[in-house]
């Protein structure tokens, strides 16, 4: 089976390197030719993998029409504001329903689309067929073999546990699910928690903050959620709650790193400005509390936060005001 992994970022690398040491005919794009030759060259993605040695049968291009040509799933793990613009560059290479399993976790900032709305507006006269990747899942401890667990979601059972197969391994397992919007949903708001928990961290407040902004966190992560059609029980598994808990309680986080340092007094922009990787959370704190606005969802954790990074808020502020707030039943 030929795999198409579109990004070359750590996750992508590691899904590739996933699935070309399961044997599959597997290609990485991306648009940074010096890392192409590099990765072809020394089997290493130094820029976002130091230290991990690839699959020599894996190889990386620049070229979408060599990516794409014969392909049977394309795997995109392209950073989720950027999802669109790869996808309008791809489309010409694309089969008619082409197999899309979606590793971007994040909302559409201009457009508040989840990853699958955004598929199905570029490529709908193809009618692809659509699954999402996500769970716990840091990429360095899944590309050395560490023992891993995540969730893919697609409405077509049957075609989901098709993917399922091809892609798990002894070291990565998949559990299928056909809520695949609970599978996006979940990957995308864990982000946002994780810079809150991240923040209480820098802030030197402990555990008992930590655990309390994971379990509201997953209550209104649950509850964005079913007002978008999801299934509540889909935020208490591997894409939900496992997920949350990996992003706000792991050093690998970056976006829990974000929090850190602002919780420590840096400014976002400083700190944007000297990482390499996205933060996904960034964006999609911005995108989920316009989208919670619209649909009139009482988001206070991501309220507070939005204040945070875009309005200059200050973070000792904004936990009192979560924490003064109106008494209520849980």
């Amino acid at each position: 089976m030929k795999i198409a992994v579109i990004g070359a970022g750590a996750w992508g690398t590691t899904l590739a390197n996933v699935c070309a040491r399961k044997g599959h005919d597997t290609i990485l794009w991306s648009r940074q030719h010096d890392m192409v030759s590099r990765l072809n060259r020394e089997h290493e993605n130094s820029w976002y993998l130091p230290g991990i040695a690839l699959d020599p049968r894996l190889t990386a291009t620049t070229d979408m029409a060599h990516a794409s040509e014969n392909a049977e799933i394309f795997l995109w793990a392209v950073p989720a504001q950027f999802t669109r613009q790869a996808m309008e560059n791809c489309v010409e290479h694309l089969p008619s329903r082409p197999i899309i399993v979606c590793a971007s976790k994040g909302i559409e900032l201009s457009t508040h689309m989840t990853m699958s709305q955004v598929v199905d507006d570029v490529l709908g006269d193809l009618r692809p067929h659509y699954a999402m990747l996500s769970g716990p899942s840091f990429a360095d401890e899944v590309s050395r073999d560490i023992p891993t667990t995540v969730t893919l979601g697609c409405a077509d059972e049957k075609r989901g546990r098709a993917i399922r197969d091809a892609l798990s391994t002894e070291h990565f397992r998949i559990y299928t699910t056909t809520d695949y919007r609970g599978v996006e949903l979940g990957g995308a708001f864990k982000n946002i928690i994780a810079i809150a928990a991240g923040i209480a961290d820098g802030l030197d407040f402990g555990s008992n903050a930590r655990a309390a902004l994971i379990t509201r966190g997953l209550t209104e992560m649950s509850r964005l959620g079913v007002a978008l059609g999801a299934r509540a029980e889909t935020f208490q598994g591997l894409s939900g709650l496992g997920d949350l808990v990996l992003t706000c309680t792991g050093d690998a986080s970056r976006n829990r790193q974000v929090g850190l340092q602002i919780g420590r007094g840096r400014k976002l922009v400083d700190i944007l400005g000297e990482m390499r990787s996205v933060a996904e959370g960034v964006k999609t704190t911005e995108a989920v509390h316009s989208l919670a606005m619209e649909l009139g969802v009482d988001l206070p954790i991501t309220s507070e936060l939005h204040q945070v990074l875009y309005e200059d808020k200050s973070p000792r502020q904004a936990v009192a005001e979560l924490m003064t707030r109106d008494l209520r039943d849980e």
